[in-house]
């Protein structure tokens, strides 16, 4: 995490005008522009995941309100550094292992990505009956706060990642904004994709697994390089990907042969 001395001195002298007019300032923003693009995976395919069993014409909604929820939030905690830097500091202690605000906050998300994960699993292998449209609205709230719990952890991890590396606060705002327009517009593709192909939907599973036991490592200081993480569903998405193309081939080659 950044250093707390550096995230109170956020104020710069910078005018806007001069940070447009910066190289440095540009490469800032499109280097941390990416990253949070990157780290906004994990709530695409969360979002994903958890608005699925929406009616049809609630899931758009639903969606767009995650991530509204995610750039309100970011840009709120954006706004509130000085405060995000008190997070670290120890509330208590388990024997030589000091616990802060941030740890607690790591460790709940972690520990409430993995029940759903595993719920989701669980649901998926055996095939529960997904219930009525009815009985579906009516858990849209429910939803809703699901996203919200976890979009208050994946924001704090995004806003720390981007005070660490910018010094401006509206590079740093300019960078999330970009972000979630670009998981806005991804969100939609992604969703039907993972809802088409089974087997995806089971990796983009075991990623929330994966990156819910990140969360409870870092809540517990075992720092897991999130590059790994990456790399792993990056390769597996990869094989899957190849399979699917196979699969496809081997339907057209079968439905050519039976003409």
């Amino acid at each position: 995490m950044a250093d707390p001395t550096m995230m109170a001195s956020l104020a710069t002298d910078m005018t806007i005008v001069d940070m447009l007019m910066s190289p440095a300032v540009w490469l800032s923003f499109a280097t941390l522009a990416l990253l949070e693009v990157v780290l906004g995976i994990d709530n695409i395919i969360f979002l994903s995941i958890i608005t699925d069993k929406l009616p049809k014409h609630q899931q758009p909604l639903a969606r767009k309100i995650g991530l509204g929820l995610a750039l309100l939030m970011r840009i709120v905690l954006l706004s509130m550094v000085a405060w995000i830097a008190t997070l670290t500091t120890p509330v208590f202690s388990v024997g030589d292992h000091t616990v802060s605000w941030r740890d607690l906050i790591m460790l709940g998300g972690g520990l409430f990505l993995l029940w759903k994960g595993t719920g989701e699993i669980h649901h998926s292998m055996e095939g529960h009956d997904e219930g009525t449209s009815g009985k579906k609205s009516a858990v849209f709230g429910w939803v809703i706060v699901q996203i919200a719990i976890l979009d208050l952890v994946f924001s704090l991890d995004s806003v720390i990642t981007a005070v660490g590396m910018a010094e401006h606060l509206p590079v740093m705002i300019a960078a999330v904004v970009f972000a979630i327009a670009v998981m806005l517009f991804a969100a939609e593709p992604v969703s039907k994709f993972v809802h088409d192909h089974p087997t995806i939907k089971m990796l983009a599973l075991s990623f929330i697994l994966l990156v819910g036991v990140v969360l409870i490592a870092d809540g517990l200081h075992l720092h897991i390089p999130k590059g790994y993480l990456y790399f792993a569903i990056a390769f597996s998405l990869g094989v899957e990907t190849l399979n699917l193309l196979s699969a496809k081939r081997r339907a057209r080659k079968n439905a050519e042969a039976a003409h």
